[in-house]
Parts: structure tokens; sequence; C-alpha cells
């Protein structure tokens, strides 16, 4: 039994670093709506799961829903350098939820 115990922590102590490891800054920009009255809004939000237009649509619609707010279309996903080219477009809704 000690001999199937020692590669096995060896093998949990390897993969616990790897999965420590923050995934890289992954943001998507989206278009929003409210009804009565009808509220539309641009936005930019940082995604805390998978940076990818299908994981990330559900995720981004949650975190709106939670506000009152319906999604409409995430724009793209993309990284920390696309940032300052959408903050202004975004206004108060660069990175509010």
């Amino acid at each position: 039994m000690k001999h199937l115990l020692a590669p096995l922590a060896l093998i949990t102590a390897l993969a616990l670093p790897a999965s420590a490891v923050a995934a890289p800054d992954c943001y998507a920009d989206y278009k929003a709506k409210q009804d009565n009255p009808l509220r539309l809004h641009y936005g930019v939000m940082q995604l805390q799961g998978a940076c990818k237009r299908n994981p990330a649509k559900a995720e981004v619609s949650a975190r709106l829903a939670q506000s009152g707010w319906t999604l409409l279309n995430v724009m793209s996903v993309f990284g920390p350098e696309g940032l300052n080219e959408r903050r202004a477009n975004a206004g108060s809704f660069f990175l509010r939820f």
C-alpha cells in the first residue's frame, strides 16, 4: 500500500501548482437591454470562466441578469490588449459587472 501512496502523492503535488496558476485575463464586450422603459448598453466584463465565446455568453448573461439586464450579444472575447480601445465606448459599463 505504501508503494501506491508515494506515486499518488507525487502526482497530486505536481498537479496542484498547474491548477493553481491563474488563467490569463480574459474579457468580453457585449450588448444588453432592459425593458420598460427600453434601455440599451454596451459594456466590457472580465470573465471568470473559459475564455471562449460560448461559455462567455452563459457567464455574461447570468451576471447581467442579476441586475435586471438581458444579454443581446457577446461581441467578442479578448485579452488585456483590447481593453483600452473599448474603455471609452463602454463608459460606465466598463468592467461594471
